[in-house]
C-alpha cells in the first residue's frame, strides 16, 4: 500500500484551512485518513502552520512520500532537509491592557476639553419696568394663599353636603310609609 502525506480541506468556501494527514494514495482527498500530523491556514498572516515533528519524521522513516504542497511545508517546518524558517505571527496586545490605556487617556482629556463658559452679555430694563414687576409679584404671592384656603374648605362643605341628603332620606321614607 502506497501512503502520502497530503494536505485534507476542511473550511468553507473562500476560507481555505488544510490538515495535514497520513493516507492511503488510493483514498478520495477528503476521504478517509490513516493519522492527522498537523494544520495549515494560508488565509493569516504569516500563513499558520502547526505539524507534530515526532509523527512526521515517523511517518517518513517507513516511506511515506510527501506530496509537493506538504513538502514545502515541511522544508519551513525543518521536517525535511534543513532548519526551522517559519515565521512567527506578531503577538497580540492584551485587549484589557489597552481598554485601560483608552480609559486613562480619556479621563486625563476630560478636564483639559472643558470649554471656557461663553459670557452672556445682560441688556439692563429701564427702572420703570422693573417698578411695575415688582407689585405685579406680590399680588400673585397674596392671591395664592387665599385660593389655598379655599380649595381647603371645598372639600369640607362637600363632605356636608353628602351627609345632609343621607339624613334627609330615612326621614322622607318614613313619612310615605
Amino acid at each position: 500500500m502506497a501512503v502520502k502525506i497530503r494536505l485534507k480541506r476542511m473550511g468553507k468556501i473562500r476560507t481555505p484551512f488544510y490538515r495535514i494527514v497520513v493516507a492511503d494514495s488510493r483514498t478520495k482527498r477528503d476521504g478517509r485518513v490513516i493519522e492527522e500530523i498537523g494544520t495549515y491556514n494560508p488565509k493569516t498572516d504569516p500563513s499558520t502552520i502547526n505539524v507534530v515533528s515526532e509523527r512526521a519524521q515517523y511517518w517518513l522513516g517507513v516511506g511515506a512520500q510527501p506530496t509537493e504542497a506538504v513538502a514545502a511545508i515541511l522544508k519551513l517546518t525543518g521536517d525535511i532537509g534543513g532548519s526551522n524558517t517559519l515565521k512567527q505571527p506578531e503577538p497580540k496586545a492584551d485587549k484589557a491592557a489597552a481598554f485601560e490605556a483608552a480609559l486613562k487617556e480619556l479621563h486625563t482629556d476630560l478636564p483639559k476639553a472643558k470649554p471656557a463658559p461663553k459670557k452672556v452679555e445682560k441688556v439692563e430694563e429701564p427702572e420703570e419696568a422693573k417698578a411695575e414687576e415688582a407689585p405685579a409679584e406680590e399680588a400673585k404671592a397674596e392671591e395664592a394663599p387665599a385660593e389655598e384656603a379655599k380649595a381647603e374648605e371645598a372639600p369640607a362643605e362637600e363632605a356636608k353636603a353628602e351627609e345632609a341628603p343621607a339624613e334627609e332620606a330615612p326621614a322622607a321614607e318614613s313619612s310615605e310609609s
